[in-house]
């Protein structure tokens, strides 16, 4: 059995490594002409830890994962609010669940993938045919390929979703917010090493993390009432940010000297069904649970394993697998998608008191009383 999986993300990776564990052939096709590092940080736990735990990842993932040390929540001056340390990080996560940056994520599954499958950098989808018996894929570069599968793991913007079910405003919920994330070539001073700082300031948060290895991380996330149409990341950002204080300026003037930049807006994908026939939607094409929910690269991970797990069950039979796969992943990826639109309204508040508010829960958290609940209550769930 062959797949053409699109999308060498976290999603497409983990699909091909869980479908060569099953015995099938895979081809990824990458719009990129590299691969990409870098990228936020995500707490990996849940179904998509359970899974790698399954696929042998999680060795791996430990190797690259890393912990902070202290989280520093800053005021717009750059003065302390509170603070939350190791242990009280630990407790708010529990004890199945890493600390790890997307792309060496993607680092950890392209090595393990390596020399499994191929990698076809620089392509994009361009049609799709189907029936009974294979799915016909026509790529940028003229070629077409055959397989008995194709899986759409091109996140957000998905080629494959358009060409399968229309355009993608059909599908995109937009949460009225932005992000931009990018690796700095410098820790600024004011950030301890292995710490992260952030502030949120009139419907606008930024954070630095420092990784520990010698990488840190810049990420700003604001109300999409503060962009303008056609506006660059770079003017954008020094415009939104640039009257704060603290680490912003240094972080904004590494900004021009950043390999690659994250800059996009925050949106869920709302689809009624993720496949048609012998294609299918799988990771951020087929649901993006967005960074509130902070849950997409385990749902993607998770994702992919129980698709392997369902192929398996059903030799043969591919819709009927791919009906199983959907019935057992939708309800945990809408219920994250709901944690995300509850989320949206407490994001970076631009009302200081619903700020203060917002940031109570982890104010107790702090709290040795809470901390041992928390942990307690994660030791016997």
């Amino acid at each position: 059995m062959r797949a053409i999986i699109i999308g060498a993300g976290i999603a497409g990776l983990a699909t091909a490594l869980r479908l060569h564990q099953i015995g099938w052939d895979t081809l990824i096709v990458e719009r990129a002409p590299e691969r990409r590092g870098g990228g936020y940080a995500v707490t990996f736990g849940g179904i998509g830890y359970d899974a790698a735990e399954r696929m042998g990842l999680l060795p791996d993932l430990r190797a690259s994962a890393f912990d902070t040390q202290e989280l520093v929540y800053h005021k717009s001056d750059g003065s302390r609010r509170f603070a939350l340390d190791r242990t009280t990080i630990a407790a708010t996560t529990g004890p199945r669940s890493i600390t790890i940056l997307r792309g060496d994520l993607e680092t950890a599954l392209y090595d393990k993938v390596e020399g499994h499958t191929e990698i076809r950098f620089g392509a994009t989808l361009t049609a799709i045919d189907q029936d009974d018996h294979a799915v016909r894929v026509t790529l940028s570069d003229d070629t077409i390929e055959e397989a008995d599968l194709l899986i759409g793991a091109d996140g957000l913007h998905s080629a494959t979703r358009a060409l399968l079910f229309g355009p993608e405003e059909d599908f995109l919920l937009d949460l009225e917010h932005k992000v931009a994330v990018f690796m700095l070539d410098r820790r600024p001073a004011a950030i301890a090493p292995g710490a992260t700082g952030t502030l949120s300031s009139r419907g606008r948060t930024a954070a630095i993390i420092s990784v520990g290895d010698g990488r840190n991380v810049a990420f700003f996330g604001y109300r999409a009432d503060h962009a303008r149409p056609d506006e660059d990341v770079t003017t954008q950002l020094e415009r939104v940010y640039g009257d704060l204080g603290w680490v912003i300026p240094e972080a904004l003037a590494g900004l021009a000297r950043a390999d690659s930049v994250y800059f996009d807006t925050i949106s869920q994908v709302v689809a009624s069904r993720w496949s048609s026939g012998r294609v299918l939607l799988l990771g951020d094409a087929a649901w993006c649970v967005t960074l509130f929910a902070g849950y997409g690269s385990a749902l993607a991970v998770g994702g992919a394993d129980r698709l392997g797990t369902e192929l398996a069950a059903h030799p043969g039979d591919i819709p009927a697998a791919l009906t199983a796969w959907e019935a057992a992943i939708r309800p945990e990826a809408e219920r994250k998608q709901k944690l995300g639109r509850r989320v949206k309204g407490v994001y970076a508040p631009a009302n200081p008191a619903l700020l203060w508010l917002s940031l109570l829960p982890l104010r107790l958290a702090s709290l040795p009383p809470v901390r041992w609940y928390m942990t307690r209550r994660f030791i016997k769930g």
